[in-house]
């Protein structure tokens, strides 16, 4: 490991969460929505019982000390500290693996899958499939630096997690990806090629093949009334956070209900959490996991930072082909989906392809024991 990667430990000052109490409770709370469900967002009910749970009986500790039980370490990038869980592997074969998140995902998404990953004998694996598992933070989001000009996007940031591999030691290794996580490792696809010896993916970015129109499957259908539905419905966020994420960053930095809502919203509509016909985040994750990842953008002020990568890099998606080993696991409730026969057009080399019967855009969260099943599965070809 090089001398520039520092041991760092998270310790959140008490008069922080104090402060972060005070204005939980000092709330200017906005009239009720005029509809009985979330079309118009998160609903006041709900806001006002999570965040009375979030003042008085949420316990940011717990969380820390979980995050703590894994070595955590800073390295500085390109000028820019970035922070990093490292769960390395008692099994010297183990394969490194770096794993990214993305919005409004937090190395939080992680904690369920890393122990799995790294000692699978103890979860119901074999131990030739251990990972050395790295998990950073994008930069801009959680505990790592906050970029103070422009050009940080998933291009740079693939970049960056190729030397952060370096620095550890990796010559050979591995990498997935879920939301802007993805998008990065996609891009790593393409550029970080003398080292990275694979990608898994579950949101391949690809365009629908036009040849297929004619002719398309029920996922195909699915996956085009999907995209079509983000556009009408669900994509003001990243309208907002990819055009004006300044403006938008001072109401989220000033209240933490802001910040909440604006993140639970998309954890209610991103997750596979319909149960009796009726949808709730808490079907799949407890009030605790929702904060907790909440947290992350609270305690860092990083509302402005993390948003910043929309406006470098939505707009402009890459969709050149990808020659390296590639895999993906489709989930039925991701944002955006895609058929076998639409990813071969770009991923060239489609090493892993599994269409799952449940999970969502966070699928390390909502089924952490198939996403490590999915990954296992993946990589042991090229073990």
């Amino acid at each position: 490991m090089s001398p520039q990667v520092r041991p760092f430990t998270i310790a959140i000052e008490d008069s922080t969460l104090e402060e972060l109490r005070r204005r939980l409770l000092a709330t200017r709370w906005p009239d009720a929505e005029t509809c009985a469900d979330w079309s118009q967002g998160m609903p006041l009910a709900y806001s006002q019982e999570l965040a009375t749970y979030w003042a008085n009986d949420y316990d940011w500790r717990r969380c820390e000390n979980t995050l703590n039980s894994w070595p955590n370490y800073l390295t500085e990038i390109d000028g820019l500290d970035i922070h990093f869980i490292h769960r390395a592997s008692s099994h010297p074969h183990a394969m490194p693996l770096i794993i990214s998140h993305g919005w409004p995902g937090s190395v939080i998404e992680f904690t369920k899958i890393i122990d799995a990953l790294a000692q699978p004998e103890l979860h119901g694996g074999d131990p030739a499939d251990a990972f050395h598992v790295v998990a950073p933070s994008l930069p801009g989001f959680g505990f790592s630096g906050k970029p103070t000009e422009t050009g940080t996007g998933v291009e740079k940031i693939g970049q960056m997690w190729g030397e952060l591999m370096a620095r550890l030691g990796y010559d050979r290794y591995v990498a997935q990806g879920g939301d802007w996580g993805s998008i990065i490792t996609q891009s790593m696809g393409q550029t970080q090629t003398r080292h990275c010896a694979g990608i898994h993916v579950t949101m391949p970015i690809v365009a629908p093949d036009p040849e297929t129109m004619d002719d398309l499957s029920p996922l195909e259908q699915s996956a085009l009334e999907g995209m079509t539905y983000y556009q009408q419905h669900d994509s003001g966020y990243s309208k907002q956070q990819s055009t004006r994420p300044q403006s938008l960053a001072y109401g989220l930095a000033d209240s933490p209900v802001g910040q909440m809502a604006w993140i639970v919203e998309k954890f209610y509509a991103w997750t596979d959490c319909e149960k009796d016909g009726f949808k709730h985040p808490e079907h799949v994750l407890s009030k605790d996991e929702l904060l907790d990842n909440v947290m992350l953008y609270w305690l860092n002020n990083c509302a402005a930072s993390s948003a910043r990568l929309y406006w470098e890099s939505f707009n402009s998606p890459n969709l050149d082909p990808i020659d390296m080993p590639a895999g993906c696991s489709i989930f039925p409730c991701e944002i955006f989906r895609s058929s076998r026969r639409w990813a071969q057009k770009r991923f060239s080399n489609l090493i892993h392809w599994q269409e799952l019967d449940r999970g969502g855009h966070f699928a390390a969260l909502e089924q952490p024991e198939v996403l490590v099943r999915e990954l296992r599965d993946c990589f042991r070809q090229l073990r």
